[in-house]
């Protein structure tokens, strides 16, 4: 059986640290992305090693495009061939306030992480995936984590809404270009999930989740966001491709 290795940006905290543990318990060997090394990471690289399995950092600024191509080889290098690419780092707003008022430097610093990034890093690792020879035995996917706000407006943060839905069709243009290639590509919409971007506004989420915002009355945890990332790199969910997967309570659901 192909060892499968999975990259995910983001890997220190919240989501993308949920998610490579969930991908460390599947049995992947797992690269983690950061910005910087941290302790955060450190931490994480001995917790999936006591657990039996690989890991090892991979400390790159997903919006710097040229150092894309690098790190998949570095990794490829230390865990083998990448098989499954998690685009999970992301940036919120520099502050929330009227749409009115939002200036070019947060407009672009979301674009670039959330939206740019994205773009690319799919770019590169769609590249070196087609240019070798795949293992039949084990699944092939790119899963992006993009938001709920790639549907659902929110003014105070309205380019983190645009970066996000800039995202999904993001997703979608990949899936359409991949599938030929038996490569499935996924867009994972969390909704109010408790991390440590959404720490200073939680406990009003809580709030409102409760007061039926959501269908299930609380937020989410970033480790059942994790857990369907893990379900869709493992191919549980076969015969698809190009898909919305919704892992926000039913906050999205119409209703009268």
């Amino acid at each position: 059986m192909t060892q499968q290795v999975a990259l995910v940006t983001g890997a220190s905290g919240g989501i993308g640290r949920a998610t490579a543990l969930a991908m460390a318990e599947a049995s992947f060997s797992v690269a983690l992305n950061d910005l910087e090394p941290s302790e955060a990471l450190d931490d994480l690289v001995t917790e999936i090693e006591s657990m039996g399995g690989k890991a090892c950092k991979a400390i790159f600024d997903v919006s710097d495009i040229n150092a894309h191509a690098d790190a998949l080889q570095r990794i490829a290098a230390t865990l083998g061939p990448i098989t499954t690419l998690v685009n999970n780092a992301g940036v919120g707003v520099i502050s929330r306030g009227d749409i009115l008022d939002v200036g070019e430097q947060s407009f672009d610093r979301c674009m670039t992480v959330n939206a740019k990034a994205v773009f690319f890093l799919c770019q590169a690792f769609s590249k070196t995936l087609l240019a070798r020879e795949r293992a039949k035995d084990c699944a092939h996917a790119i899963i992006n984590v993009t938001s709920s706000n790639a549907t659902a407006v929110a003014v105070p943060r309205a380019e983190y809404c645009a970066s996000k839905s800039s995202a999904a069709m993001i997703s979608k243009c990949y899936a359409a270009r991949l599938a030929p290639e038996n490569i499935a590509v996924y867009d994972v919409q969390p909704g109010l999930i408790e991390t440590p971007m959404t720490k200073a506004v939680i406990e009003t989420y809580k709030e409102r989740a409760a007061a039926g915002l959501c269908l299930y009355p609380r937020v989410g945890q970033p480790e059942e966001v994790a857990q369907v990332i893990v379900s869709l790199a493992t191919n549980r969910l076969p015969y698809t491709t190009g898909h919305v997967i919704s892992v926000d309570g039913g906050m999205l659901v119409p209703r009268f």
